[in-house]
C-alpha cells in the first residue's frame, strides 16, 4: 500500500516531490541514452536563456518565480560546465548579461528535438479526466507505474528520425499496395467481408471516379501505408476509411500522419465533416479518433460493415 495516497491532501507536497523526482530521473535516463551530458533540473535555467537570447538574474527570477539562490547555483553550474556566458552591459557595466556560449547553443539545438518528444509524451500521461488534483495523481502515477516513462521518450524519439516520409496521391500504380495493406489489415484483426474484397479491388471505380480520395505514406520506393476519403450521400461529408499500415512499419505514427493529412485536406477542400466506422476493441484507434476530435454518433441499423459497432464524427 502507497502511505502517501493513504494520507489523502495532506500529503500533496510529500506527493508532488516524489513525482518531480521520479520524472526528473525519468529524464536524465533519456538524456544518458543519447548521450547528452545534461542535469535536468537546470532546464528551465538554460531554456529561458536561449528563449531570451541574453538575460540577467533579475530577469530570469522574475519569468521563473524562483529564489535567488536557487538561480544563482544553477548559472554557477551552468558557467562551470562551460555552457554560459556571463557578460556586462554594453550600457550598464554593473548589469551582468547571461548567454549561450557556442557549446551551450550546441547542446540546446541537440536537446530541443528530444524536449518535444519529452513534451508530447508528459502530455499524454497527463490528459485524463478527474474529480481533484489527487485523483489525478493517482491516475499519473498508476500510468507511471504501468508504462515507462523514459522508455516511451526514447521510442517516440527513435520514431521521429525515422518519420521521414512523404504523403503522396493515388497513383494506379499502387492500387495492388492499397489492397494489399487493408488484406494484411483485415486478417489481422477481423476479417474480409465481400464488400471489403470488391472495393479494395477496385479502387478507381469505388473511390477515385466516385469523386473520392486515396493517399499514401511512401517513404524512398517503399509505401508504408495508405487511406481514403470516400464520398457519402451528403457531398460535404467524407467517409474516413481503409486506413491500414505495413505490419512492420507500425508504431511510428504513420496512421496519424495520413489521418492529418485528410484533415487537412478537408479543412482546404471545404467539407464539413469526416465520419468513419470502427470497433471498439481497437481501444488505440479509438482513442486517438477522440483526441483529434471524432465524437461518437449513433450507429445505423444498416451499417456497411458487419464488423462494424461504432461510428464517429468530426465536424469541420
Amino acid at each position: 500500500m502507497d502511505a502517501l495516497r493513504g494520507f489523502s491532501e495532506l500529503a500533496l507536497g510529500s506527493r508532488l516531490k516524489r513525482l518531480s523526482d521520479f520524472v526528473m530521473k525519468e529524464v536524465q535516463c533519456t538524456y544518458d541514452y543519447f548521450n547528452i551530458e545534461f542535469d535536468p533540473y537546470l532546464f528551465p535555467i538554460i531554456k529561458i536563456i536561449d528563449n531570451k537570447n541574453g538575460v540577467t538574474n533579475v530577469e530570469i527570477k522574475t519569468a521563473l518565480k524562483l529564489s535567488q539562490p536557487a538561480i544563482s547555483q544553477a548559472v554557477n553550474k551552468l558557467i562551470a560546465k562551460e555552457l554560459l556566458h556571463l557578460e556586462s552591459d554594453t550600457i550598464d557595466k554593473r548589469k551582468k548579461i547571461l548567454t549561450l556560449s557556442d557549446k551551450g547553443k550546441h547542446l540546446v539545438a541537440q536537446m530541443k528535438p528530444l524536449w518535444a518528444v519529452i513534451d508530447n509524451v508528459i502530455k499524454e500521461y497527463t490528459t485524463h479526466s478527474s474529480n481533484s488534483l489527487t485523483e489525478h495523481l493517482n491516475k499519473l502515477e498508476d500510468k507511471l507505474q504501468h508504462k515507462s516513462l523514459s522508455k516511451t521518450i526514447i521510442n517516440m524519439a527513435k520514431m521521429e528520425v525515422n518519420n521521414d516520409f512523404e504523403i503522396i496521391n493515388y497513383d494506379e500504380r499502387y492500387a495492388p499496395n492499397f489492397y494489399d495493406l487493408n488484406i494484411e489489415w483485415l486478417k489481422t484483426y477481423f476479417y474480409i467481408e465481400a464488400f471489403d474484397d470488391e472495393v479494395l479491388s477496385k479502387p478507381e471505380h469505388y473511390i477515385i471516379n466516385k469523386g473520392g480520395y486515396i493517399f499514401f505514406a511512401k517513404r524512398d520506393d517503399l509505401i508504408l501505408g495508405t487511406v481514403a476519403l470516400m464520398p457519402t450521400h451528403d457531398p460535404l461529408v467524407y467517409e474516413l476509411t481503409k486506413m491500414a499500415v505495413l505490419s512492420n512499419q507500425r508504431g511510428q505514427k504513420i496512421g496519424q500522419r495520413l489521418m492529418q493529412h485528410c484533415i487537412d485536406f478537408a479543412h482546404v477542400n471545404g467539407f464539413k465533416a469526416l465520419m468513419l466506422y470502427s470497433n471498439t476493441i481497437l481501444e488505440n484507434a479509438i482513442y486517438i479518433y477522440k483526441k483529434y476530435g471524432f465524437i461518437e454518433l449513433e450507429l445505423e441499423k444498416d451499417s456497411p460493415y458487419e464488423r462494424s459497432n461504432i461510428k464517429m464524427e468530426l465536424t469541420l
